[in-house]
C-alpha cells in the first residue's frame, strides 16, 4: 500500500523569511553550470589563513588526550582568563573570568540563544535594519515580534531612538546593536551609546552589543566596549568574535561578557543545547589572545589597503564611495530603477561578480546592496575591469 507520508516542519519555521544567502548560492550554482568564472564579493568569508602560531596552538592540543573529552559548558578556565585579560588590555574594562564570561560556538550561536532565553511570545525586541539575520530570526523562533529601525546615511546609520513608539519601548525586551557594522560599515560614537544606556535603562531592556568587528577598523579609528561607558553593566552584554580579526571563521570560537545574571541565563540556555566548544579550539584561542598582535595588524592593514582601492574604483563607476571606518563591506545604492535583487541578479548575469542584496539585510535595506572586500587584490581588480567593460554605474 503507497500511502502518502507528509510530516511539516513547524510553523515557526515556516514563517521565517526566505535566507537570501541560501537563495544568492543557487544563482551561484546556476551561474557555475553556465561555466561562468565567478568572483565573490558577496560572502563575508576572510580570504587569509589563520595565523601558524594558533594553528599549532591548535596541533599541540590535538596531541594532548585530556583534549579529546567533553569540553566545559561555561569555558576552559585557561581560556577565561585569556578574555579577562584581553578585555582589559585592549578596553580597560574588568571582567570577572569565573562570572561574567561565557564561551560560544562563534557569536551567532550566542546572539540567537540570548533571543531565545530572554524572549516570551509577544514580547517586542528592537533591531536595527539593517541587521545581521540572526539579530531577527532568533526573536522570530522565539514567537517574539520585532521593531526594525531603520539605519539611515542621513543619521550615519545610527537608530533614531526618539521615533520609537512609547508603547513600544515599555514593552521591549531587548535591544540588539552591531557596531562596527555589518554590513554597513558605520561605527558608532560614544554620545549615541551613552544615550542608548540610559534608554535601555529607563525602560528596562537587556542591551546587547555585537562587536564582532572590533579589530577591523581604520584610519587609527578604535570601537568602544560598551562596558568602558557609566551604567553598562547593569543592562548589557557584549559578543566578542575571532572570525574576522585571527582569520577563524570556520573554526567556530567566540565569547560573552557581561554580569553574572545575563551570563548565568545564557548559560543556562547553552547548556540545554550543546556541551560547549572544543577543546582544541579554546587551545587555539588562547594563543590568540596572547601572542604577538603583529598577526591581526597584518589582517587589518591588509583590508585597509583595500579598501582604499575599492572606493577609488567605485568613484569611478560613478558611487559616492569613500574609503571604509571598519569592516570589510561596503554599502551601496541600487542604481536607480532597480530593486536589490533584480540589480544583483543582473550584475551576476553580465559580470559573474556576486553582490548580496539590501534585502537580504531586510525590509528598510532594497535600495542597497553590500560589496566585500574578502578577495585577492588581483581578483578584486578583475572584478571591477568586469564591472566597468560592462557598463555597470550608478545613474
Amino acid at each position: 500500500m503507497n500511502t502518502k507520508v507528509e510530516i511539516k516542519p513547524s510553523e515557526k519555521l515556516l514563517k521565517l523569511p526566505k535566507y537570501i544567502f541560501a537563495e544568492l548560492d543557487e544563482w551561484k550554482e546556476e551561474a557555475r553550470a553556465k561555466g561562468q568564472d565567478l568572483i565573490d564579493l558577496g560572502i563575508g568569508n576572510p580570504d587569509g589563513a589563520t595565523p601558524y602560531t594558533i594553528v599549532d596552538a591548535a596541533v599541540e592540543s590535538v596531541r594532548r588526550p585530556e583534549s579529546h573529552g567533553y569540553p566545559s559548558f561555561r569555558g576552559k578556565k585557561e581560556f577565561r582568563n585569556a578574555i579577562s585579560q584581553w578585555m582589559k588590555k585592549r578596553y580597560n574594562v574588568d571582567i570577572d573570568p569565573d562570572t561574567e564570561i561565557q564561551t560560544l560556538s562563534g557569536a551567532k550561536e550566542g546572539l540567537a540563544m540570548t533571543a531565545l532565553a530572554y524572549t516570551n511570545p509577544g514580547d517586542i525586541n528592537i533591531v536595527p535594519d539593517p541587521y545581521y539575520p540572526v539579530l531577527s530570526r532568533g526573536t522570530w523562533v522565539a514567537s517574539g515580534e520585532i521593531l526594525h529601525l531603520p539605519l539611515t546615511p542621513e543619521n550615519n546609520f545610527l537608530p533614531d531612538l526618539d521615533s520609537i513608539p512609547e508603547d513600544v519601548a515599555r514593552r521591549a525586551k531587548l535591544f540588539f546593536v552591531n557596531y562596527p557594522n555589518n554590513p554597513t560599515g558605520a561605527m558608532a560614537t560614544k554620545e549615541f551609546f551613552e544615550k542608548l544606556i540610559k534608554f535601555c535603562t529607563k525602560y528596562n531592556i537587556l542591551l546587547v552589543s555585537d562587536l564582532a568587528y572590533a579589530e577591523i577598523c581604520y584610519g587609527g579609528r578604535r570601537p568602544i566596549s560598551i562596558f568602558e561607558l557609566e551604567g553598562a553593566k547593569d543592562i548589557a552584554v557584549e559578543f566578542h568574535s575571532f572570525s574576522k580579526t585571527f582569520n577563524m571563521a570556520g573554526w567556530r570560537i567566540g565569547f560573552v561578557v557581561g554580569k553574572k545574571e545575563y551570563i548565568d541565563t545564557i548559560h543556562n540556555m547553552k547548556t540545554n543545547f550543546d556541551y560547549g566548544t572544543s577543546n582544541l579550539v579554546q587551545d587555539a584561542a588562547v594563543k590568540a589572545l596572547t601572542m604577538d598582535f603583529s598577526n591581526a595588524d597584518h589582517v587589518r592593514m591588509n583590508y585597509e589597503r583595500r579598501s582604499n582601492f575599492v572606493a577609488q574604483r567605485l568613484q569611478a563607476l560613478g558611487w559616492d564611495a569613500k574609503p571604509l571606518q571598519a569592516t570589510m563591506y561596503f554599502w551601496l545604492k541600487v542604481p536607480n530603477g532597480y530593486d536589490s535583487k533584480t540589480f544583483c541578479r543582473m550584475v551576476l548575469d553580465k559580470t559573474g561578480v556576486v553582490l548580496t542584496p539590501g534585502i537580504a539585510f531586510g525590509t528598510h535595506s532594497d535600495k542597497f546592496f553590500r560589496l566585500s572586500i574578502v578577495q585577492p587584490d588581483a581578483r578584486l581588480h578583475e572584478a571591477f575591469d568586469r564591472l566597468a567593460a560592462a557598463g555597470i554605474r550608478f545613474v
